[in-house]
Formats: C-alpha cells, sequence, structure tokens
C-alpha cells in the first residue's frame, strides 16, 4: 500500500461520490475492504491538497473509479448510473415468490434470499443472466419487474486519509449511563478492544487500519460497550450495500442504539430501506460527508433522511478542503490533526471526514444515555463557526472541538 502523509485518494464514478482508504506509513496492508486495498494501489498520485480546485477533484475521481473497475472486472462493475457495484448481481428488495419466478424464467439465477429480520426486510440476490453486463440486466428486470424495487449492490467507500488509521467506534457515557454503540466499517485490530466483532464479506472479520482508526477515536470518548461490523473483510467487493444492511441489523439486534458509518457511495434502495428501517426502531445513524469535495454529488448514507451527517475540520477549525457535502448537515468535529491508533497499536496521524463522525456519535450516545434529548443536548454543546447559525459548511456547529485523539 502506498505511504500517503497528509494527502487523501479520491475517487468516484461518474456521479457517484466515494471516497478511499488510504495506507499507513510503516505499515503493509493486504488488498482488503477488496476495493480499499485496491484503490491505494491503483492511486498513485498524491495531490497537493491545497492546490487542487473541485475540477480536479472531480477529474481525479472519474479516473481512478475507471482503473479500479479496470483492475477489477470479475468483481466490479458500473451499474445502469454509472455506479461502482458487485459484478454480475442485482437485489431484489421484498420479492414474493412470482417475481422472483419472473426472473429466472427470464435468466437471471437466484442466489439466496436474505432475510433481515431486525430492519423488517429482505434481500433477494440474483446471477444475471450469462453474457449481460449488471447495467443491461438491470434495464431488463426493471421491464420485467416494474413493480418491484430492484438495486445494483453499489459499494461503499471509507471516508478518510490516515496517515496512520486507527479503526473502530466507541459509545459515550460514563458508569451504568450508557448507550451502546455499534459500528460499520473494517474490523478493528487487537490494540483496540471492542464487545464484539461480526463479518459480513468474505474473510471478515480481517484487521483493517481505517476500522481501527475509527473504532479508537470512539473509544476515546465513550465507555459503553462497542460493535463491529465488519463490511470489508478481504472481499474484493467489500462495502456493498447488502453487507452494509445486514451489519446495520445485526448491530440493532445486539441492541446498538447509535450506529456511525465512516463510508460513502451512490443512493442505494437496499441501503436507503435499511436506514429508514433503522430509524422507526429508534436507531440513530451517523455517517461521514465524505473526501470529494464540496463540488461533488451528495453522499450517502448521510444524505439520507434521518442520518446526523457530520463534516470535519482540521486543527484550526478550518473547513477540511476536500470535505465532500450531504443533502443536509449536522455537525462539524475534527477530522484533521488529530491521532489514532492503526490495526498494529500504533499511533498515526489522521485525516479526513471519516474521524469527525465517531466523535459525533460518542457525543450523541452520551446525551442518549443520560436520558437528555440528543439535539438539545449537542446543540448547547457545539461551537458556532462561519456563518451565524447553521450553515452548509460547518452545519450545526463544532463538536468535540478539543478532542485530539489517542
Amino acid at each position: 500500500m502506498l505511504r500517503i502523509s497528509l494527502i487523501f485518494v479520491l475517487f468516484t464514478a461518474l456521479a457517484a461520490p466515494l471516497a478511499a482508504q488510504v495506507g499507513l506509513p510503516g505499515v503493509q496492508v493486504p488488498r482488503v475492504g477488496g476495493v480499499l486495498g485496491q484503490a491505494a494501489d491503483i492511486a498513485d498520485e498524491t495531490l497537493d491538497r491545497t492546490a487542487r480546485t473541485a475540477r480536479d477533484l472531480a477529474r481525479n475521481r472519474l479516473d481512478m473509479i475507471d482503473r479500479l473497475v479496470h483492475r477489477n472486472r470479475d468483481a466490479i462493475a458500473l451499474d445502469a448510473r454509472g455506479e461502482p457495484a458487485r459484478q454480475g448481481e442485482l437485489l431484489l428488495i421484498d420479492a414474493g415468490a412470482d417475481k422472483i419466478a419472473t426472473a429466472t424464467t427470464a435468466g437471471f439465477a437466484e442466489i439466496e434470499t436474505v432475510e433481515v429480520a431486525e430492519l423488517g426486510m429482505s434481500v433477494t440476490r440474483l446471477r444475471v443472466p450469462s453474457g449481460s453486463d449488471i447495467a443491461d440486466a438491470e434495464r431488463t428486470l426493471t421491464q420485467l419487474l416494474p413493480s418491484a424495487t430492484i438495486a445494483p449492490d453499489n459499494l461503499h467507500f471509507q471516508a478518510g486519509d490516515a496517515g496512520g488509521m486507527p479503526l473502530g467506534f466507541a459509545a459515550a457515557g460514563s458508569g451504568t449511563h450508557v448507550a451502546a454503540v455499534g459500528m460499520i466499517d473494517g474490523a478493528p485490530g487487537k490494540s483496540v478492544p471492542v464487545a464484539s466483532t461480526r463479518g459480513f464479506a468474505q474473510g471478515a472479520p480481517y484487521p483493517s487500519h481505517h476500522g481501527s482508526a475509527v473504532a479508537s477515536l470512539l473509544a476515546s470518548q465513550h465507555t459503553g460497550p462497542i460493535r463491529v461490523a465488519d463490511v470489508y473483510g478481504t472481499d474484493k467487493a467489500g462495502g456493498n450495500a447488502l453487507a452494509i444492511a445486514r451489519g446495520l441489523g445485526w448491530l440493532i439486534g445486539e441492541g446498538s442504539r447509535v450506529v456511525t458509518i465512516s463510508l460513502v457511495g451512490p443512493k442505494n434502495p437496499v441501503l436507503e430501506r435499511a436506514i429508514a428501517a433503522a430509524g422507526k426502531r429508534g436507531v440513530l445513524v451517523v455517517a461521514a460527508v465524505g473526501n470529494d469535495g464540496p463540488a461533488a454529488p451528495p453522499a450517502y448514507p448521510a444524505s439520507y433522511d434521518g442520518v446526523v451527517a457530520v463534516t470535519a475540520v482540521d486543527g484550526k477549525r478550518r473547513a477540511l478542503i476536500e470535505a465532500g457535502r450531504a443533502l443536509h448537515l449536522d455537525y462539524a468535529a475534527p477530522g484533521a490533526d488529530i491521532r489514532g491508533l492503526n490495526a498494529k497499536g500504533k499511533r498515526v496521524t489522521l485525516r479526513g471526514t471519516s474521524f469527525a463522525a465517531p466523535l459525533v456519535a460518542a457525543r450523541l450516545a452520551n446525551a442518549i444515555g443520560w436520558g437528555r434529548n440528543w439535539r438539545n443536548a449537542l446543540d448547547s454543546e457545539a461551537e458556532d463557526l462561519g456563518k451565524k447559525g447553521a450553515d452548509p459548511v460547518y452545519g450545526r456547529g463544532l463538536l468535540c472541538g478539543s478532542c485530539k485523539g489517542r
């Protein structure tokens, strides 16, 4: 993996907002998260962030996603919207036997039907007909099943540059007043102890620098139980929508009341449905806005309704130049000039909106644990930056402004 210090790798497919994991200095990482490790290998540019314009960011995202797909044709393809997804598969949400039968008659093959009981949804994985790409297959299936909810299994990417980044999350609170926090990312290393970790991808759980960094920051601000859903493992197409939905369901079933997600990708019906179901269960999702720059398309899951969207600032409380955007913005938190633990327990410098999200999640969980209205609690703590009141750069204000990580 490339050694990248205070520089981040950003990429996207056409209109799709994506953010890449980058390597940690002095630590060799396998090509995991499937795309995560591959993306770092592919991204041989180390760009001066202060010199890049929004147009430069967009051009680099396009170039990098093209290379990424080209080098992983066996695992990744572009869907009908030009967004990266698992090769050769489509997803049907809550499809009855009649719809599945119609699909199989047309040459699609049922791989499995996954029940996510905690979210009240089922997802059927279909293998597309031989010789068809997923874009053509998606259009064909939509014509066959106009009333069905059909989705590619879109990929999501970690939204942080770790010159050494720890993975993880932690719930906030003290004593018995704690709210359990869940994290969806890569698995943390042994240096970041968590209550439990479960894999939802090939080879998972597998130690991840990004996951370790997120987890260590979460744990630095929260004393409650931490549970991690590893959606990357060693899967080339890790971070897909179905894996995230399954991980979210498991975390809810284990009692997590707050879930932090430092991943970004395109809008996807499977994940949108899962996030909405979590909200109905009273679970709050916190998500980073990504590192594709302010001119990028809105990032997801941060842009879904009900998600607490988080951006990042540096040590001088300036918005990160690479910070992406969402359809709404709630808070800012430190995402640069902070330290965390990598998968081997080494303290490393972090950069990216990935690392702001767990700090906000910890504050939110702390408020819930003490029985407070979380919005009022966070608003009372938030330091107003930029234009007076809520604004599109800092949201409702800066949280955890003095936090420096581990």
